[in-house]
Order: C-alpha cells, then sequence, then structure tokens
C-alpha cells in the first residue's frame, strides 16, 4: 500500500472556509446533469482536449460554466453500466450526508472499474467529508494518475493540505488547479490569501 505524503497523516485539523459546502454544491449540479441521457464516456474520452482549451482560452464566464459541466458529465460516465449505477447511488448517498453508504458504493465501485479515475475522485470526496484527509490524499493521487487535468481532485488536494495546515503545499496544489481552470474563483481567492501567508501579511 501507498503511503500519503508526511503532510496528510495525523496533523492539527484546520478547516478551510466552506470547503465542503461547495463540493456538495457542486456533486449536487453533477448528479442533475450527468445521468439525464446515457453516454460513453469517461477520463479518455476525445471531447476533453477540445473541452479543456475552450476553458483554458475563453473570458467568457458561461462558456467556461458550460465547458465544465460537459467536462464533469463526461468524467462521471463509463463504458459499464454496473458501475455507473455505483456511481450515481454514491453520489446520492454522498450528498445526503449518508457517508458510510457513499463509501461502500464507491469501494465497489473502484475495484470493479480500477481505471475510471471519477471512481478515485469520488471516494476521495467521501473521504474528504468523513475527516480521513490520509486516505482522501492517496485516492486524489491515483485519480491524478489517470486523469491528470483533474482540476477537482487538484482542489481538493489544496483544500486537505490547507486544513492541516500546510499553507505551501496547498499553494502549490491551487495554483495546479488553476492553471488548468482558470475559472477556478474560490481557488483563485484561497491562492491570493495564501500568498498573503506566506509572505507574513494578514491582509
Amino acid at each position: 500500500m501507498r503511503r500519503a505524503p508526511a503532510a496528510s497523516r495525523a496533523l492539527p485539523i484546520r478547516r478551510t472556509l466552506s470547503g465542503g459546502r461547495a463540493w456538495l454544491a457542486l456533486l449536487c449540479s453533477v448528479l442533475a446533469l450527468g445521468f439525464m441521457t446515457p453516454a460513453w464516456a469517461d477520463q479518455t474520452d476525445r471531447r476533453l482536449d477540445g473541452l479543456f482549451e475552450r476553458l483554458r482560452v475563453t473570458s467568457s464566464e458561461a462558456e467556461a460554466e458550460a465547458a465544465q459541466q460537459q467536462i464533469w458529465q463526461i468524467w462521471i460516465e463509463s463504458d459499464d453500466m454496473s458501475a455507473n449505477r455505483l456511481m450515481q447511488e454514491g453520489i446520492q448517498a454522498m450528498v445526503t450526508g449518508q457517508h458510510a453508504l457513499a463509501l461502500e458504493r464507491f469501494d465497489r465501485l473502484v475495484e470493479r472499474a480500477p481505471a475510471f479515475a471519477e471512481g478515485w475522485n469520488k471516494r476521495a470526496t467521501v473521504y474528504y467529508l468523513m475527516e480521513n484527509y490520509e486516505a482522501s490524499v492517496l485516492d486524489i493521487e491515483r485519480t491524478l494518475e489517470l486523469e491528470p487535468r483533474h482540476f477537482g481532485a487538484l482542489s481538493g488536494l489544496g483544500m486537505i493540505y490547507d486544513a492541516i495546515g500546510e499553507p505551501a503545499a496547498a499553494l502549490r496544489s491551487f495554483e495546479a488547479a488553476v492553471a488548468i481552470n482558470p475559472h477556478l474563483d474560490g481557488a483563485r481567492q484561497r491562492i491570493e490569501a495564501l500568498r498573503r501567508e506566506l509572505a507574513g501579511s494578514p491582509t
């Protein structure tokens, strides 16, 4: 078993402002959009290249939001109907606060489809909500091995490092996320705050 980075081990917890609520809001939108129509997709879908390029270059917030939603829709779908059912059931359990049930579904999902990046990312989200940061970091690492452009996983990693009092690592993670998706307003705000904190200025 891989060991988590030292920063993810037992350290004092400092919660990030509204971080968990932001993830849950995103999950609700994914649940609403992602399973409306069948789509055979995952992180290997060729449509993603064009969507990421659009996300990188657009100055339109509406276009950026549309691109992000399409990316998430593609990420949460696979060519395995049973895996898709586990994904849907896990998300439903997570957004209703049934973390143990969600974890059980995502455990089954990553066992059934270990090459499906979003299965690992969703389990990382559950671990984050359960404050099991070490396990969350391990699953984020696996997500990024499968989909290096996963700005959601990078943002989540930043939130974890922020929560455990590792501002330099949090800053690197948020900056990596924004390099892929410049439209992550919350991450941008946190980057500015962390830069001030690391420079020794409270304002």
